[in-house]
Order: C-alpha cells, then sequence, then structure tokens
C-alpha cells in the first residue's frame, strides 16, 4: 500500500520531478523554515488550533511532500509595536526562509497612527531580510465603522510597503469572509472555522510561487 511507503524515500522524488532541479540534496526533509508571523488571525483565536489557517497551510505543503517546516509565531492581541520586539528572538530561534508578516489590525482597531504602523512593519521587513529571509505580506482592513479618513489610508500602506521594498503582497488576508457574516465569530473580527479554509487560498497564490524558487536554490 502506497501509505505504507516512508515518505522520506518519496520526496526527494517527488522534488525533483515537481521543481526540475539537479540535486534531491535540495529537497532535504524541512529543508526550509517558514515562520507566521502575526496576530489573532493567525493564532486561531477563537477556533481550535488545529482548524486554524495556519495548520491548515502546514497540512497542505505536507500533502505536496513540499520539504517545509511551518512554525506559527502569532499572538492573539499583537501589535506592529509588540511584534517589532519579539520578531528578533524568532529570526534568531528559528532562522526562517520565509516569513509571513501578517500584522497591523490591533494598531488599527487601536487608532494607531498610520505612519506608525508602516514604520513598524517596514522595520520588520528590513529585520527579516537582514536575517536571510524573504518576506510575504498580508494585507488587512479594518472595519468602516473608523471611518474612511483612517481606514483607507490603514489598508493603502501595505500595497504602499510591497511597492517600496517590492515585495510579494497577499492584498486582504480574509478577502471574502467578511461578505458572509455566517463565516465570521460573534465579534464580527474574526473569522469561524468553516472560513479558515479560504484564508489559505488567499495565501497560496502567493506562498507558493516563493516556496518553489527557495526549494530550486
Amino acid at each position: 500500500m502506497i501509505d505504507t511507503i516512508n515518505t522520506r524515500l518519496i520526496r526527494p522524488l517527488v522534488c525533483f520531478l515537481f521543481l526540475n532541479i539537479s540535486a534531491s540534496a535540495h529537497c532535504a526533509e524541512q529543508q526550509l523554515t517558514l515562520l507566521v508571523f502575526g496576530d489573532s488571525l493567525s493564532a486561531s483565536y477563537g477556533i481550535e488550533e488545529d482548524k486554524g489557517w495556519v495548520n491548515l497551510l502546514e497540512e497542505k505543503i505536507e500533502r505536496l511532500l513540499l520539504p517545509v517546516r511551518v512554525v506559527n509565531g502569532s499572538v492573539s492581541g499583537e501589535t506592529s509595536t509588540g511584534g517589532l520586539v519579539r520578531l528578533p528572538a524568532m529570526l534568531e530561534n528559528y532562522s526562517p526562509d520565509l516569513v509571513i508578516l501578517e500584522l497591523g489590525g490591533n494598531d488599527g482597531l487601536r487608532g494607531l497612527p498610520v505612519a506608525i504602523l508602516k514604520q513598524n512593519l517596514a522595520q520588520m521587513i528590513d529585520m527579516s531580510r537582514n536575517s536571510g529571509a524573504q518576506v510575504l505580506l498580508t494585507g488587512i482592513q479594518i472595519p468602516p465603522n473608523y471611518g474612511p479618513r483612517y481606514t483607507l489610508p490603514f489598508f493603502r500602506i501595505y500595497a504602499e510597503l510591497a511597492d517600496e521594498k517590492m515585495l510579494p503582497l497577499v492584498p486582504f488576508l480574509i478577502d471574502g469572509i467578511p461578505q458572509q457574516p455566517e463565516l465570521m465569530q460573534s465579534d464580527g473580527i474574526h473569522p469561524t472555522a468553516e472560513a479558515q479554509f479560504m484564508i489559505v487560498d488567499n495565501v497560496w497564490p502567493e506562498l507558493e510561487p516563493l516556496l518553489l524558487d527557495l526549494l530550486k536554490e
């Protein structure tokens, strides 16, 4: 039966065929480390941890037999200021090859000036890159009751940073979910467990080429 075959034996062959590289050593198990660094949207707030989108992403990567270890460094309630303090230790401890940076929602809910949020995110991008990691930035929107004078500039900083830093961007992490109230928890901010696969679908088109490029190196 195929499920009795050790995936360590299959993985190099799959990588060779899928990535078209010449040396299976580049496909050693857990060759790459992906760090998801975010807030409650990535920390399975209000749902079981194994139902969260980061865990679903890890399962998807495992099904594809890609040699990538996923580390979830997300903390509920995290702000960009807190993330800026916490990130250096995460980079040192895990030496990620790729960082998904998902922060800003709590800053917006607290009315942090947009310029400060942008500065904090920029510093975390530079910090990650200086450690040798590539960065995938994910954007977020805050509820419209905060008013367009704040919500529009807030949302735009993610595209601005992606352009200025030449980064891949997931424009809106939970795109398609708030429009379906049944997929949101009672707080109106966090998606339900049933919506988590949609977050993976939003992230994967930008993440997949980054992983494949890294595995070819």
